[in-house]
Parts: C-alpha cells; sequence; structure tokens
C-alpha cells in the first residue's frame, strides 16, 4: 500500500476536522484543457481520492469528509458555483447506521424430522434491523420464487399464497423470461420487501443460487458482516424504506440455501434450475424458523458536494442537468492479504474524476449551454443510492427544473477503447443526443453485453428515474483498439478479483486517456441537452416514463 499526499491533499489533511465547512466562491475559469491534461488530471484526482489517507471513503466517516472537501475544493478551482446548502457546496443528508452484533444472532428451523441450524457467516448472515436493536421471530415458512408480483406481465409468485405472519423465502432477481427492461424493474430488492411488507410478512430470508455465486462467492461478501447499512431518516427521524413489519431479515448462501430447501416439495437442483428458466412455483416449507439478531444503531449525517455552471438562456437557465457519480466507497474492512483498506479507485474515484473532467469541459467553453448544469457528488451509493435518492426527492433547486441526469459509476477502462457501453439510453429522447455526440467525437457504441446484471437500476441514475426524470449511464466500453485484447474478458476478470475489494487500487492499469474520452463524451452531450429547443422525455409508452411518470415523447 502506497501513502503518496500532494500538496493540496497535505492542506485538506489540515483543514477537515469536523464536518466540511463552505469553500471560498468559485473563481474564473481556466482555459479549456487538451485530452492529453484531462488524462493527466483524472489520473491526479484518482491518485488522491484512492489513497489509503481516505480509508476507502465510506459514507459517514473523515476519509469521506476529506473526499467531499477535496471535491468542493476541485470545483471551485474550476470555477463551478456552489449549489448546495445555504450557499456552501454540500447538501446535508440525514442517515441512519446499523451494524450487525454476532452476539446472540440465531438461525434454526424446527421439523419433526429433527432442528436445523445455520452457522453465522459460514450459513447465514442476519440483515440489519433499522427499526428495533434487537428482534426474534418464530414462524412457518413459504417459499415466493423471486417475490415478484408483474401484473403486466402475468406474472404473479404471491398468487394463492397466504403470507400473514410467516417468514418469506425467495431469490433474488426476476424471471430470465421477463424483457430486459421489466427484469430491471422487478429485480429491486426494495420493491420485494415492500410486497412481502404489504402481503403480511413478517420476516423475510433471501437465497444465494450457483450462477451468481461463481461470480460473487459468499465468503467473500461475508467476512465483512461487520460492515454497516444506512438508511435516509425522514423529518420525523424515522427510517425511510424500513419495513418495520418485516421483523426479522436474513441472507443464506448456496450451502445454507441448500440445507433450508432439502424438505421441499422437489430436489433442490430442480429449484436452481427452475430459477434460471424462470418457472419457479411457490410452496409451503415444512417446520418453523426462529431468526434472532441484534443491531447497534447511531443517527450520522452525509453530504452530496453539489456544483453548478449557470446557463446562458435568461429563460431555460432555470432547468438542470444534473451530472452525478457517487464519491463514497465501502471503507474499511476485512483483510484480504494483509489489507483492510477498500480504496475505490474504479468504484468510484474514477468515475468521480470523469465528472469533474466533464465539468472542467463544459466551464471552459466560452458560450455556456443555455440550460445549467449540476455536478453532484452523492454520498452514501454503497448503502443503496441513498444520496442520489436524496437528493432526486430534494434537490438544491426546484424540483421541477431538473430535466435529465448523466451518471458515471465505476467505468473500468483497463485498455484503450474505442466505444462506451449507454446504460439505460433506450428509454428516452437521450438516445438522440448521445448517438449524436458520440457520432461527433468518433465513440462508439456498444449495446449492453450483460443485460441480466440489470444495472441499470443498480446505480444512482435509478433514483433520478424513480422520480420521472430521464437518465443515461456510460459504462467503459468493451472494443479494444488493440484487436487481440479482449476488453469484456479484462472487465469480468476485474469483477472476480477486484470488485469491492482492497485490491480495487490505483495500481491497477487504468486507462486514462480512455477515461478522458468518456468525461469528453459527457460533456458533449450535456451541451446537445443544455441547447435543445424542449426538454429530455421518455418515449412513448415506455415502462419506466409510464411506471414512474414524467413528460413522455410525442
Amino acid at each position: 500500500m502506497r501513502l503518496t499526499l500532494a500538496p493540496l491533499a497535505l492542506c485538506l489533511l489540515v483543514a477537515c476536522s469536523g464536518a466540511p465547512e463552505t469553500p471560498p466562491t468559485a473563481v474564473a475559469p481556466a482555459p479549456a484543457p487538451s485530452t492529453e491534461d484531462g488524462a493527466r488530471r483524472i489520473e491526479a484526482d484518482v491518485a488522491f481520492l484512492a489513497d489509503d489517507l481516505l480509508e476507502g471513503r465510506a459514507a459517514g466517516t473523515r476519509g469521506y469528509d476529506l473526499a467531499a472537501r477535496y471535491v468542493a475544493s476541485r470545483y471551485r478551482a474550476i470555477g463551478l458555483a456552489p449549489a448546495g446548502d445555504d450557499g456552501s457546496y454540500f447538501q446535508k443528508v440525514p442517515l441512519l447506521e446499523a451494524r450487525r452484533v454476532r452476539e446472540g444472532a440465531a438461525f434454526t428451523v424446527q421439523r419433526d424430522d429433527g432442528d436445523l441450524s445455520f452457522a453465522f457467516q459460514d450459513d447465514f448472515l442476519p440483515g440489519l434491523n433499522f427499526n428495533a436493536s434487537s428482534h426474534v421471530v418464530n414462524a412457518p415458512l413459504v417459499f415466493v420464487g423471486q417475490a415478484v408480483h408483474a401484473p403486466e406481465l402475468d406474472h404473479d409468485d404471491f398468487e394463492g399464497v397466504d403470507l400473514r405472519g410467516k417468514v418469506a423465502v425467495y431469490f433474488s432477481g426476476a424471471p430470465s423470461t421477463f424483457g430486459n427492461t421489466q427484469r430491471a424493474y422487478h429485480s429491486s430488492g426494495l420493491r420485494k420487501m415492500s410486497q412481502l411488507a404489504e402481503r403480511g410478512a413478517v420476516g423475510a430470508i433471501g437465497l444465494g443460487n450457483p450462477v451468481d455465486e461463481a461470480k460473487y462467492p459468499w465468503a467473500r461478501g461475508a467476512r465483512n458482516w461487520q460492515m454497516p447499512g444506512m438508511r435516509l431518516v425522514d423529518a420525523e427521524g424515522q427510517p425511510v424504506d424500513a419495513w418495520p413489519e418485516l421483523k426479522a431479515t436474513a441472507s443464506l448462501g448456496v450451502e445454507g440455501a441448500r440445507k433450508l430447501l432439502a424438505g421441499a416439495p422437489m430436489p433442490v437442483d430442480e429449484i436452481f434450475e427452475r430459477r434460471e428458466k424462470g418457472t419457479l412455483e411457490s410452496f409451503d416449507l415444512p417446520g418453523r424458523v426462529t431468526l434472532a439478531g441484534a443491531t447497534e444503531l447511531k443517527r450520522v449525517d452525509s453530504v452530496n458536494v453539489v456544483a453548478k455552471i449557470e446557463g446562458s438562456d435568461p429563460v431555460l437557465a432555470g432547468e438542470h442537468i444534473a451530472y452525478s457519480a457517487h464519491l463514497d466507497h465501502i471503507g474499511i474492512g476485512a483483510e484480504v492479504d494483509g489489507d483492510g483498506i477498500y480504496n475505490g479507485a474504479f468504484d468510484n474515484a474514477l468515475g468521480i474524476a470523469v465528472m469533474l473532467q466533464a465539468a472542467t469541459e463544459l466551464q471552459a467553453d466560452t458560450t455556456k449551454p443555455k440550460r445549467s448544469a449540476l455536478f453532484v457528488a452523492v454520498t452514501a451509493e454503497e448503502r443503496g443510492l441513498l444520496g442520489a435518492d436524496y437528493f432526486a426527492k430534494f434537490p438544491t433547486v426546484p424540483r421541477e427544473s431538473l430535466v435529465a441526469n448523466i451518471n458515471m459509476d465505476m467505468p473500468v477502462f483497463l485498455t484503450d477503447v474505442t466505444d462506451v457501453v449507454p446504460i439505460g439510453v433506450e428509454h428516452s429522447t437521450l438516445e438522440a443526443d448521445v448517438q449524436a455526440a458520440a457520432a461527433q467525437l468518433g465513440v462508439g457504441l456498444t449495446a449492453d453485453p450483460k443485460p441480466e446484471e440489470v444495472v441499470f437500476v443498480r446505480s444512482d441514475q435509478y433514483a433520478f428515474v424513480r422520480q420521472g426524470i430521464p437518465a443515461v449511464y456510460l459504462d467503459a466500453g468493451i472494443k479494444a483498439r488493440n484487436p487481440d485484447i479482449d476488453a469484456l474478458a479484462l472487465y469480468e476478470d476485474f469483477l472476480t478479483g477486484h470488485y469491492h475489494q482492497p485490491s480495487d487500487e490505483t495500481d491497477l492499469s487504468i486507462h486514462y486517456p480512455s477515461a478522458a474520452m468518456l468525461a469528453r463524451l459527457n460533456a458533449e452531450i450535456g451541451r446537445r441537452v443544455g441547447n435543445a429547443d424542449t426538454r429530455p422525455a421518455w418515449k412513448e409508452g415506455d415502462f419506466f416514463g409510464k411506471t414512474f411518470g414524467g413528460q413522455a415523447s410525442p
């Protein structure tokens, strides 16, 4: 591990005790940078944000506050105006933090043919309870497939099932028979919990499956059981999306799932196969489950870091394009090869650096776009898109003035590529702006190579989508300039070996010129949206447009 502190970093270290303070008013913009300058600036930003000094930038920690101060100082250096609370660069985000307590955690099933016991960490982890410091539930078990209610697709995992007073057992995701859009929407964990609570369940148990576990092994995630979870706190001080009806939750790895499903009316391997085919059926499981656990709860605050480029049109300047990237990562966790700092160089120091470079390019324009542009470094993405959710619901500008979101998250550039992957672009008229900007800059556009990962609902753009705001997330491309290099294979190797691991550091082969290309493309998209005669709209009949509202295109 290296600790390399630039002079600016040392200044920030001295200044950053306690909550962030308001930096001085923005200065005049610098001349437009070259692509080479952009790559160097991105590299410098990543070097600081992914340094051990920041201890993984977990929301609610001093390391995150250091990162927030750094981004605010960069905004000021670029020449961006403050757009947070009270004339500052910071928007306060109220949070409730929850941590598991190992002592007292229990998962047992009482059956006529003998009781089953599940081992903490090896088999199961208790869910975090944001409503009480301890819980015990004893109730019957019901398997409910993937806990999906999709009447528009004539699919209902709850049909004929009485969940009242019972613990629901389910797989993540949504049926593979669904189209990509509906599959993304119905894969949302928040939606599943809401559906279970509405139907009277008193608990929920999520099951691992062999396909996902091959990519993300249970043991790798479970070793970080001490890492906290978070929820937003409402005006009355209550946690948001906490569902007090669900008094206990837990998750099981594949081996734990096999043990629990052993009493099912069909072989366990057949259940796993049905999950992959999208043909699961609901059924009662024998016995009663006892789930017990304890949680340490603490109120914490974090900040989104918000800046603005004022639009040039006296009327359209009142409308805003929101650029976003999450500033947080997962902090300090279980050591791997002697390293317990999860630096998050790709995830998402690089995304923040790309956003800063896009801001630099837009600010350097002699004539600014007609609409204003916001730059929002959001907190607590790793805890459930919380900072973006808070900003989208309570923006620092009039809510109705937000016309589009352009998000940047973990662009894994490990080699020189000629393309980007525009996630979610097909849902709105932003598609035309993305296509025109890419054509102008000679950047290829490649369809999502892994739609089954449903990333459109797994990053911060989805918080804006849920508020009816058209959004796009441009991911790193997969077409290497060198035909002998398989960029997609490099990306998959990153996910397997480095994603949410201490090894996501700057000593990986980050290709900064490709990141600068993405920044330039994002800036050009913003120019086109900013100068368009009409604001972006959902395409006619689009699923997300119909589901979450907002203006539809004719």
